[in-house]
């Protein structure tokens, strides 16, 4: 895929990477994901996103240039993997949330011994990136770096417009719970649970 496809809002990257296939490489042989559901996030102007406070260390690669990895570990036990958008400067990107492994699921199978059947194997962000061999040492990944990439994102054929749902992110809460910046296909088996953001509690 051209740096052109991520280099617009990341509104309207995020719908159109639905039915796309993502690459992955690894040691063992490749791994090919076709998305299903995304989250986006746009930055500094989201109360969402991790660059709402302006860049850190950690966040470094939402800032661009756009076509690049941004990982990111939560919960010190999980990666997520996002897709940086739109121009230099604006760290915008797309959670991917989950997906279909189209190609490789005998490697995928065994990082995600929990899963049941190959639908789950990816379905949700950190099933998603435990499957795909995604961690910190990808973060900054150009998916536009040629076929030897790591990491990188084909054309294909993306979801008819007819066959996209939207609602509001999974997990979010305070000023950016009420956006809907979550895109999925439409009754696809592997799309992961809606969760309302929950407060944490404080332990007494």
């Amino acid at each position: 895929m051209a740096r052109s496809f991520f280099d617009r809002p990341v509104l309207t990257v995020a719908p159109d990477l639905l039915g796309r296939t993502l690459v992955r490489r690894t040691p063992d042989g490749p791994l090919e994901l076709r998305i299903t559901e995304v989250e986006a996030y746009e930055g500094e102007a989201d109360p969402g996103s991790h660059a709402y406070r302006g860049r850190t260390a950690r966040n470094a690669s939402m800032f661009g240039p756009p076509g690049h990895a941004y990982v990111y570990f939560i919960y010190g036990m999980w990666f997520s993997l996002n897709l940086v958008c739109g121009p230099p400067g604006r760290a915008s990107g797309v959670l991917l949330r989950a997906g279909e492994v189209t190609v490789g699921a005998e490697l995928a199978r065994k990082r995600r011994l929990t899963a049941r059947r190959d639908g789950e194997l990816a379905k949700g962000p950190a099933r998603l990136a435990t499957a795909l061999d995604v961690d910190r040492s990808l973060d900054g990944t150009d998916l536009c770096d040629g076929p030897d990439s790591l990491l990188s994102l084909l054309t294909g054929t993306p979801a008819p417009p007819d066959l996209v749902s939207n609602g509001p992110r999974t997990g979010v809460g305070g000023a950016g719970a009420g956006h809907p910046y979550r895109f999925w296909v439409t009754d696809d088996p592997t799309v992961s649970p809606y969760r309302a953001h929950v407060p944490r509690r404080r332990s007494t």
